[in-house]
Protein backbone atom coordinates (compact mmCIF):
# COMPACT_ATOMS: atom_id res chain seq x y z
CA UNK A 1 0.00 0.00 0.00
CA UNK A 2 1.35 3.49 -0.74
CA UNK A 3 1.07 6.13 1.79
CA UNK A 4 0.15 9.34 0.76
CA UNK A 5 0.04 12.84 2.69
CA UNK A 6 -2.84 15.71 3.69
CA UNK A 7 -1.43 19.30 1.98
CA UNK A 8 -4.04 21.15 3.20
CA UNK A 9 -5.08 21.64 6.84
CA UNK A 10 -8.52 20.81 8.19
CA UNK A 11 -8.14 23.32 10.85
CA UNK A 12 -8.73 26.63 12.40
CA UNK A 13 -5.21 28.47 11.96
CA UNK A 14 -2.67 31.04 9.83
CA UNK A 15 -3.06 29.52 5.96
CA UNK A 16 0.41 27.67 5.22
CA UNK A 17 3.03 27.82 3.15
CA UNK A 18 2.43 25.50 0.20
CA UNK A 19 5.53 25.48 -1.49
CA UNK A 20 7.18 24.40 1.99
CA UNK A 21 4.89 22.19 3.26
CA UNK A 22 4.62 20.00 -0.19
CA UNK A 23 8.69 19.72 -0.14
CA UNK A 24 8.51 18.42 3.54
CA UNK A 25 6.09 15.84 2.92
CA UNK A 26 7.56 14.94 -0.27
CA UNK A 27 11.20 14.61 1.13
CA UNK A 28 9.89 12.84 3.91
CA UNK A 29 9.02 9.89 1.30
CA UNK A 30 4.83 9.95 0.51
CA UNK A 31 3.96 9.09 -2.35
CA UNK A 32 1.30 11.56 -3.03
CA UNK A 33 -0.37 14.51 -1.88
CA UNK A 34 -3.90 15.48 -1.76
CA UNK A 35 -6.19 18.47 -0.96
CA UNK A 36 -10.16 19.33 -0.73
CA UNK A 37 -12.35 21.71 -1.53
CA UNK A 38 -13.85 23.33 1.36
CA UNK A 39 -15.38 26.63 1.52
CA UNK A 40 -17.86 27.61 4.29
CA UNK A 41 -16.80 25.68 7.58
CA UNK A 42 -15.71 28.24 9.58
CA UNK A 43 -11.90 27.65 8.71
CA UNK A 44 -9.97 28.73 4.95
CA UNK A 45 -8.81 25.77 2.92
CA UNK A 46 -6.49 27.21 0.18
CA UNK A 47 -8.50 26.73 -3.37
CA UNK A 48 -7.15 23.21 -4.56
CA UNK A 49 -6.16 24.04 -8.09
CA UNK A 50 -4.22 26.35 -6.82
CA UNK A 51 -2.38 24.72 -4.30
CA UNK A 52 -1.79 21.84 -6.62
CA UNK A 53 -0.08 24.27 -8.83
CA UNK A 54 1.68 25.30 -6.13
CA UNK A 55 2.86 22.01 -5.02
CA UNK A 56 3.36 20.53 -8.60
CA UNK A 57 6.47 23.49 -9.43
CA UNK A 58 7.98 22.56 -5.52
CA UNK A 59 8.04 18.67 -6.18
CA UNK A 60 8.73 16.10 -8.45
CA UNK A 61 7.26 12.39 -9.12
CA UNK A 62 4.85 12.50 -6.41
CA UNK A 63 1.24 12.31 -7.39
CA UNK A 64 -0.95 15.31 -6.89
CA UNK A 65 -4.55 14.84 -6.41
CA UNK A 66 -8.41 16.44 -4.91
CA UNK A 67 -10.16 14.61 -2.53
CA UNK A 68 -12.57 16.25 -3.79
CA UNK A 69 -13.81 18.56 -5.85
CA UNK A 70 -17.34 19.24 -5.50
CA UNK A 71 -18.51 18.91 -8.76
CA UNK A 72 -22.32 20.95 -8.28
CA UNK A 73 -20.88 23.49 -6.77
CA UNK A 74 -19.19 24.55 -10.67
CA UNK A 75 -20.38 25.03 -13.73
CA UNK A 76 -19.02 22.11 -16.07
CA UNK A 77 -17.41 24.65 -18.11
CA UNK A 78 -15.79 26.38 -15.70
CA UNK A 79 -14.61 23.39 -13.69
CA UNK A 80 -13.28 22.01 -16.44
CA UNK A 81 -11.36 24.74 -17.58
CA UNK A 82 -9.84 25.19 -14.34
CA UNK A 83 -8.83 21.54 -14.38
CA UNK A 84 -7.04 21.96 -18.39
CA UNK A 85 -5.56 24.71 -16.78
CA UNK A 86 -3.72 22.62 -14.21
CA UNK A 87 -3.06 19.25 -16.38
CA UNK A 88 -0.28 20.70 -17.96
CA UNK A 89 1.40 22.17 -14.77
CA UNK A 90 1.25 18.76 -12.99
CA UNK A 91 1.53 16.31 -16.06
CA UNK A 92 0.50 12.73 -15.49
CA UNK A 93 0.83 13.22 -11.70
CA UNK A 94 -2.37 15.05 -11.58
CA UNK A 95 -5.51 12.60 -10.15
CA UNK A 96 -8.89 14.31 -10.04
CA UNK A 97 -11.01 13.17 -7.12
CA UNK A 98 -14.42 14.11 -7.49
CA UNK A 99 -18.02 14.27 -5.44
CA UNK A 100 -21.56 15.56 -5.00
CA UNK A 101 -20.15 16.95 -1.98
CA UNK A 102 -21.01 16.05 1.71
CA UNK A 103 -21.40 19.23 3.79
CA UNK A 104 -24.50 21.72 3.53
CA UNK A 105 -22.34 24.86 5.01
CA UNK A 106 -20.33 25.03 1.30
CA UNK A 107 -24.03 25.01 -0.59
CA UNK A 108 -25.01 27.78 1.66
CA UNK A 109 -22.11 30.04 1.21
CA UNK A 110 -22.30 29.88 -2.72
CA UNK A 111 -26.11 29.49 -2.73
CA UNK A 112 -26.58 26.28 -4.05
CA UNK A 113 -28.96 23.33 -3.77
CA UNK A 114 -27.55 20.98 -1.39
CA UNK A 115 -30.92 18.60 -1.50
CA UNK A 116 -30.48 18.42 -5.28
CA UNK A 117 -26.56 17.72 -5.14
CA UNK A 118 -27.09 13.88 -6.08
CA UNK A 119 -28.82 15.24 -9.03
CA UNK A 120 -26.92 17.73 -10.67
CA UNK A 121 -23.59 15.52 -10.00
CA UNK A 122 -25.40 12.89 -12.06
CA UNK A 123 -26.30 15.69 -14.78
CA UNK A 124 -23.25 17.55 -14.95
CA UNK A 125 -20.52 15.03 -14.65
CA UNK A 126 -21.14 13.82 -18.30
CA UNK A 127 -20.34 17.03 -19.38
CA UNK A 128 -17.34 17.71 -17.40
CA UNK A 129 -15.93 14.10 -18.87
CA UNK A 130 -16.75 15.56 -22.40
CA UNK A 131 -15.40 18.49 -21.94
CA UNK A 132 -12.13 17.25 -20.31
CA UNK A 133 -11.16 14.70 -23.63
CA UNK A 134 -9.69 11.90 -23.66
CA UNK A 135 -6.56 12.96 -22.40
CA UNK A 136 -7.86 13.44 -18.92
CA UNK A 137 -6.72 12.62 -15.50
CA UNK A 138 -8.24 9.36 -14.21
CA UNK A 139 -11.23 10.30 -12.20
CA UNK A 140 -12.04 8.87 -8.64
CA UNK A 141 -15.18 9.21 -6.92
CA UNK A 142 -15.49 10.11 -3.14
CA UNK A 143 -18.97 9.05 -2.10
CA UNK A 144 -20.71 6.49 0.16
CA UNK A 145 -24.01 4.81 -0.40
CA UNK A 146 -24.67 2.70 -3.19
CA UNK A 147 -21.98 5.15 -5.02
CA UNK A 148 -19.16 2.73 -3.77
CA UNK A 149 -20.30 0.44 -6.38
CA UNK A 150 -20.83 3.08 -8.64
CA UNK A 151 -17.13 3.98 -7.97
CA UNK A 152 -16.29 0.42 -9.33
CA UNK A 153 -18.30 0.61 -12.28
CA UNK A 154 -17.69 3.85 -13.88
CA UNK A 155 -14.78 5.58 -12.59
CA UNK A 156 -11.35 4.90 -12.67
CA UNK A 157 -11.32 4.29 -8.39
CA UNK A 158 -12.74 5.17 -5.37
CA UNK A 159 -11.84 7.66 -2.24
CA UNK A 160 -13.43 6.69 1.21
CA UNK A 161 -12.89 9.29 3.27
CA UNK A 162 -11.98 8.54 6.99
CA UNK A 163 -12.75 12.10 8.24
CA UNK A 164 -16.02 10.86 9.85
CA UNK A 165 -16.11 7.18 9.50
CA UNK A 166 -14.60 4.48 11.28
CA UNK A 167 -11.94 1.89 9.90
CA UNK A 168 -14.74 -1.01 10.37
CA UNK A 169 -16.64 0.91 7.73
CA UNK A 170 -14.68 2.18 5.44
CA UNK A 171 -13.37 -1.88 5.75
CA UNK A 172 -17.02 -3.26 5.10
CA UNK A 173 -17.30 -0.64 2.15
CA UNK A 174 -14.21 -1.42 0.75
CA UNK A 175 -15.61 -4.96 0.27
CA UNK A 176 -18.68 -3.65 -1.33
CA UNK A 177 -16.00 -1.77 -3.63
CA UNK A 178 -13.87 -5.11 -4.41
CA UNK A 179 -17.31 -6.90 -5.35
CA UNK A 180 -18.45 -4.83 -7.74
CA UNK A 181 -15.18 -4.62 -9.99
CA UNK A 182 -13.48 -2.11 -8.49
CA UNK A 183 -10.18 -0.70 -9.04
CA UNK A 184 -8.07 1.47 -7.26
CA UNK A 185 -8.96 2.41 -3.91
CA UNK A 186 -7.99 4.85 -1.35
CA UNK A 187 -8.45 5.59 2.00
CA UNK A 188 -7.82 9.50 2.81
CA UNK A 189 -7.76 12.00 5.71
CA UNK A 190 -6.60 9.28 7.85
CA UNK A 191 -6.30 11.35 10.94
CA UNK A 192 -3.02 11.48 12.89
CA UNK A 193 -2.39 12.88 16.67
CA UNK A 194 -0.38 15.80 17.01
CA UNK A 195 1.44 14.12 20.15
CA UNK A 196 1.59 10.89 22.03
CA UNK A 197 1.65 7.24 20.99
CA UNK A 198 1.70 7.22 17.06
CA UNK A 199 1.05 3.11 17.42
CA UNK A 200 -2.67 3.23 17.23
CA UNK A 201 -2.09 4.88 13.76
CA UNK A 202 0.19 2.38 12.37
CA UNK A 203 -2.12 0.24 13.41
CA UNK A 204 -4.90 1.44 11.55
CA UNK A 205 -2.90 1.61 8.72
CA UNK A 206 -1.71 -1.69 8.60
CA UNK A 207 -5.35 -2.67 8.82
CA UNK A 208 -6.32 -1.03 5.38
CA UNK A 209 -3.15 -2.06 4.17
CA UNK A 210 -4.19 -6.07 4.89
CA UNK A 211 -7.69 -5.33 3.75
CA UNK A 212 -6.43 -4.46 0.09
CA UNK A 213 -6.48 -0.23 -0.10
CA UNK A 214 -4.32 0.93 -2.70
CA UNK A 215 -3.09 3.58 -1.58
CA UNK A 216 -3.82 5.29 2.35
CA UNK A 217 -3.35 9.50 3.20
CA UNK A 218 -2.95 10.72 6.64
CA UNK A 219 -3.61 13.62 8.07
CA UNK A 220 -1.27 15.52 9.66
CA UNK A 221 -2.23 18.20 11.73
CA UNK A 222 0.07 21.99 12.19
CA UNK A 223 1.07 20.91 15.71
CA UNK A 224 1.40 16.53 14.40
CA UNK A 225 4.38 14.55 14.32
CA UNK A 226 7.34 14.70 12.03
CA UNK A 227 5.91 13.81 9.02
CA UNK A 228 9.00 11.46 8.98
CA UNK A 229 7.70 9.58 12.10
CA UNK A 230 4.38 8.63 10.22
CA UNK A 231 5.85 7.72 7.34
CA UNK A 232 7.98 5.27 9.12
CA UNK A 233 5.04 3.59 10.11
CA UNK A 234 3.83 2.37 7.16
Amino acid sequence: MRLGATLADLSPGPPIAVAERAKRLAGAGFESLWTPQIIGRGFFVPDPFVTLAVAATATGGVELGTATVQVPLHHPADLAHRVRSLMPVCGDRLTLGVSPGSTDLDYALLDRDYAARFRTFRENLPLLRDLLGDERPPLLLGSWGANVERAAREFDGWLASAYRRTPDQIIAAHERFRAAGGGRAIVCAVPVPDSGDLGPTGEVLRRYADAGFDDAVVLIGPDGPDPARVRALL
